[in-house]
């Protein structure tokens, strides 16, 4: 077995990583749940994975067919979740194989016994919302879209940051002195008043939401970036890259950004926990996700305005709140496994 000083800094900070149990876990877990998520189609949809129809094997996960295919009356698409198509489909020699809840992010249950919103079920575990649409369902979709938004803006986020504080700290000087006025500048405008001007003004799209979320959220990353650069381009290796005739690009990239990417990595899942709770409270305030897109800001709207439907709160809370655990707890045992500190314990 090879001992301590044979193994890479990489791996020695991978192996304290493993030995935090509630960050591994938290990572473990929270995986997990995003690849559930990335398959919500075949766990969660009003439609069945697949069906065997006299003798003809269908799939309506992945094709549309009418009613009429099933026997209904109509060439309109079918609704599986018909009592009379239902039957068809099941009884006679017919099966169909259901998704573990047979609901859409979309699907409004026109056969509920109780009005919506209804209370948790047999048939609805975590109840409906407002408008009859599955609550597990939409935290299901929900949960997808906000950790999608969150990667997509943490990394925007991260590789603006990188650029602007690389700049900074390696050329100094002028150019730092300009590019810090002018962050001052950037970051004292207004982003809510700006969130809502352009609301206003153009069609709400999740491409839209990203631009401006990404617009400022580099600069506190980039600050972290530019005291790496400045504290390394003073180091011996980066004086004998120069020596040598090493042009800047190769010294910055290559030899000064992999000795600075400690502050980077350990902030990355603090950084998505915030990308996630600026798309929430957005959405929460109406100013997010275009309507009809899933969004646990808008669930959580939904239970402000309906004070008896606690399920509708408590469930959106509950699936927020782990989320941030999770990131944090991954966070903190990150920070632990890179810091120089710990490198011999």
């Amino acid at each position: 077995m090879p001992g301590k000083g044979s193994l890479s800094p990489s791996r020695r900070a991978w192996l304290r990583f493993r030995r935090n149990r509630l960050g591994f876990f938290s990572l473990v877990l929270f995986l997990a749940l995003v690849a559930l998520s990335l398959v919500a189609e075949i766990v969660s949809n009003d439609r069945p994975l697949v069906v065997r129809y006299e003798g003809q094997t269908y799939f309506p996960i992945f094709k549309d067919y009418s009613e009429k295919t099933f026997g209904g009356d109509f060439p309109t698409p079918t609704d599986y979740l018909d009592p009379f198509i239902r039957e068809r489909i099941t009884s006679g020699g017919n099966w169909a194989v259901y998704p573990p809840n047979p609901y859409g992010h979309k699907t409004i249950n026109y056969f509920a016994k109780s009005p919506s919103p209804a209370a948790p079920t047999r048939d609805n575990w975590l109840g409906t919302d407002d408008r009859g649409r599955d609550l597990l369902a939409q935290l299901i979709y929900g949960f997808r879209v906000s950790i999608l938004f969150g990667l997509a803006l943490t990394t925007i986020g991260t590789l603006l940051g990188i650029l602007a504080g690389a700049v900074q700290g390696y050329f100094a000087g002028k150019t730092d002195l300009a590019m810090q006025r002018f962050i001052e500048i950037w970051g004292s405008m207004p982003e809510l008043y700006l969130l809502i001007i352009f609301s206003a003004v153009l069609a709400p799209s999740v491409s839209l939401l990203l631009i401006l979320l990404s617009l400022f959220g580099w600069m506190s990353l980039a600050d972290y970036v530019r005291a790496e650069f400045l504290r390394n381009r003073q180091m011996d290796y980066v004086r004998a890259a120069r020596a040598l005739g090493v042009g800047n690009s190769r010294i910055m990239w290559k030899h000064i950004l992999p000795n600075s990417m400690t502050p980077v990595v350990t902030f990355l899942p603090f950084r998505m926990s915030a990308a996630i709770l600026a798309l929430t409270s957005l959405d929460f305030l109406g100013l997010g996700v275009p309507p009809g897109t899933p969004s646990l800001g808008e669930l959580l709207s939904q239970g402000k305005n309906s004070i008896d439907a606690w399920w509708i709160s408590l469930s959106t809370f509950g699936v927020l709140v782990l989320t941030l655990l999770l990131l944090t707890f991954m966070g903190d045992a990150l920070r632990d496994a890179l810091d120089p500190r710990k490198a011999d314990k």
